[in-house]
């Protein structure tokens, strides 16, 4: 049982003794068709005044359901198994009564959700909606103001769906600071935001805790995020804590072997490129079946039989001054387990006469409804030129609403360009969306879902063995092919999802944002399974993202977009060590690492129904001059010696 002294002795000493929020010894069991699911098995911390707490972890680790049980919001239908307490500012959130709680929601508690669009109300305008907590459009106004919303008397009147994910996001952190709580649950409020909106929701969250004496308790399943703004950091696996310490100390010299798994699995730029990310193998444990002793020693490299005996209970930690729950004595033992780089398989050998796809002058416009009679055009792509050779990978970056999905969509032939045409040479190609379950159909077996695109008239036993095949070749056992695609993990229908488009390879392979809302560790199963099935198929693959530590491990070149048109392109290496446009620049310095503070990019991209004249980006460019805003920049080489383009005035030579 983990005791909260136990955990309170990582707390800061400069912190006051009485805490915001107190967790203590506590468990939670839902019941899912008779079967019990232990989502938190005797978990103690404490959240102290003024500071933020991470807790960090991959899905099913209990991060949220403990989130959920501070706010008294856990499910109540059917009632849960609880034991144990959750105390804010004193009241044990688990038996008060729901009119207690409300009060302790009222007064003293604010939540941010993952996704701002389930929480707002998307019939009422935002403004109604903050002077519903904030109490006056003045204290209205001022709140939206203090969190960075830009013109908020306009925003006010707009519609949820009328302002970008990272305005959306903002709107709710105004509304859970409304009432000066003493504590704000933040649960994954950056994970599909682009860098740069991440960059500026991490650095309001810390301005807001040193201005107000907020207490923030960060979850998420990001180290390399929760770095740049949290004091202490609460490590949890299989519905136990793992690890607490604080930040940097923990970063620094981690004590758990899950705790050094997550960040050796971590994108960054450093990652050594032609190598496996060392990945954490295995998946978390089925929270309905935890394995005796640690919950962690089935995926573990450093596993002993002592941790099959009996569950480890936090003591202090041999490398800092925090508490860990293990039982292996060897913290460097484990780092050089873990940290052993495989490198990919020779690329396959391709024909390169002719590109797997080509691009000439590609625009696409959508028209918008203004009022009754009236109508907009939206400019999402403009004269966009680009060649994709026969087994290349071309990454797409740029924040939302650059472009780099409809350009996908219109390569994958889902949408029809206004000007300009896709040529492709090597017939069609296949698609892996961000979302797999949704793309997956779910009265169909996944022996169905793959074997779609096999021809009609071949027969069952071949049939069987094509989709037995790929299966493997994603490292899935050819079992699941009889079950449905809901019953499997995330990262397992991930890999479905490429067993489909690979049955078949195809020439070129389309991946929209695959990676974006999955945990470090998944994330780098499923970029080291792309790597290894690019380079024994030979496809070329068109990779949409918004990281660029994941561009950088995934694509020998780069595009990157703003407002519907490619700024910069050219070999990944480059464009990562050298940036030449600004916008790439900020693109870079906004990426969260450990022990580095991002930069914010000020600002949010222009609406591409008013494009500004010049160039688009002038607007936010901290390097712009009075040309910029007249004079549009079209791709030009930077250096003759060199591929390398950008649409800067500031880089642009002429060409000979």
């Amino acid at each position: 049982m983990t005791t909260v002294d136990d955990v309170t002795a990582a707390v800061p000493p400069d912190l006051p003794v009485a805490p915001r929020a107190r967790v203590s010894d506590l468990s939670v069991t839902f019941t899912r068709r008779g079967v019990a699911v232990n989502a938190l098995r005797g978990v103690s911390m404490d959240i102290h005044a003024g500071e933020i707490l991470a807790v960090v972890g991959e899905s099913g680790s209990g991060k949220s359901v403990m989130g959920l049980a501070l706010l008294g919001l856990l499910a109540a239908d059917p009632m849960p198994t609880i034991t144990g307490r959750a105390e804010v500012c004193g009241v044990d959130m688990v038996s008060a009564s729901e009119a207690q709680r409300r009060q302790v929601r009222k007064h003293h508690l604010g939540a941010v959700f993952q996704d701002p669009m389930t929480s707002l109300n998307p019939t009422m305008r935002v403004g109604q909606q903050v002077v519903e907590v904030a109490g006056s459009k003045k204290e209205a106004l001022h709140l939206l103001d203090l969190v960075g919303v830009p013109d908020p008397g306009r925003r006010m009147k707009a519609f949820p769906h009328e302002l970008s994910g990272g305005l959306r996001q903002r709107v709710m952190i105004a509304m859970a600071v409304a009432g000066k709580p003493d504590l704000v649950i933040a649960d994954e409020p950056t994970t599909a935001l682009d860098v740069t909106v991440q960059a500026q929701v991490l650095g309001l969250i810390r301005d807001l805790c040193d201005e107000l004496g907020t207490s923030f308790i960060l979850v998420t399943h990001d180290i390399g995020v929760a770095s740049q703004v949290c004091d202490r950091i609460a490590v949890m696996y299989g519905g136990r804590l793992a690890e607490a310490g604080r930040m940097d100390s923990v970063l620094r010299s981690p004590s758990h072997p899950y705790t050094v798994g997550l960040l050796n699995a971590r994108l960054d730029l450093d990652l050594p490129v032609g190598r496996e990310i060392p990945a954490l193998p295995g998946e978390p444990p089925d929270p309905r079946a935890h394995p005796a002793g640690c919950a962690f020693s089935p995926r573990c490299p450093a596993a002993a039989a002592d941790c099959l005996a009996a569950v480890p209970v936090p003591g202090p930690a041999p490398t800092h001054d925090g508490v860990v729950a293990c039982v292996v004595p060897d913290a460097t033992t484990v780092t050089r387990a873990f940290t052993e780089p495989v490198p990919f398989r020779p690329m396959a050998e391709v024909d390169q006469t002719l590109p797997a796809v080509r691009l000439n002058g590609v625009t696409k416009q959508f028209d918008v409804r203004r009022g009754l009679f009236g109508k907009d055009t939206l400019h999402a792509l403009r004269n966009v030129t680009l060649d994709i050779a026969a087994g290349e990978s071309v990454a797409v970056v740029g924040e939302s609403g650059s472009g780099k999905s409809t350009l996908l969509r219109v390569v994958a032939g889902l949408m029809q360009p206004e000007t300009g045409n896709v040529e492709h040479f090597g017939g069609q190609p296949q698609m892996v969306f961000q979302d797999a379950g949704a793309s997956l159909t779910p009265w169909l077996t996944v022996g169905e879902i793959v074997g779609e695109r096999l021809i009609g008239t071949m027969r069952r036993s071949q049939r069987r063995q094509k989709v037995d095949e790929a299966l493997r070749q994603v490292g899935l056992a050819p079992d699941v092919a009889g079950i449905k695609a809901g019953l499997l993990s995330g990262g397992q229908r991930q890999r479905v999802a490429f067993a489909r488009a690979v049955i078949v390879p195809p020439k070129l392979l389309l991946c929209d944002e695959p990676t974006s809302a999955l945990d470090a560790s998944l994330a780098a199963s499923v970029l080291n399974l792309l790597q290894d099935l690019r380079r024994e198929l030979g496809m070329a693959v068109m990779f949409v993202t918004h990281d660029l530590a994941a561009a950088r491990f995934i694509s020998d070149r780069t595009a990157v977009m703003y407002l519907g048109q490619i700024v910069e392109l050219g070999p990944t290496s480059d464009v990562i060590k050298a940036p030449k446009h600004p916008y790439t620049q900020a693109l870079l310095a906004a990426i969260p690492s450990p022990g580095i503070a991002p930069v914010r990019l000020p600002g949010e991209p222009a609406s591409p129904l008013a494009v500004p004249s010049g160039c688009s980006f002038h607007p936010r460019c901290p390097q712009a001059i009075d040309r910029c805003h007249n004079e549009s920049p079209v791709l030009y080489s930077v250096d003759h010696a060199s591929p390398r383009l950008a649409a800067c005035l500031l880089t642009q030579i002429e060409p000979d």
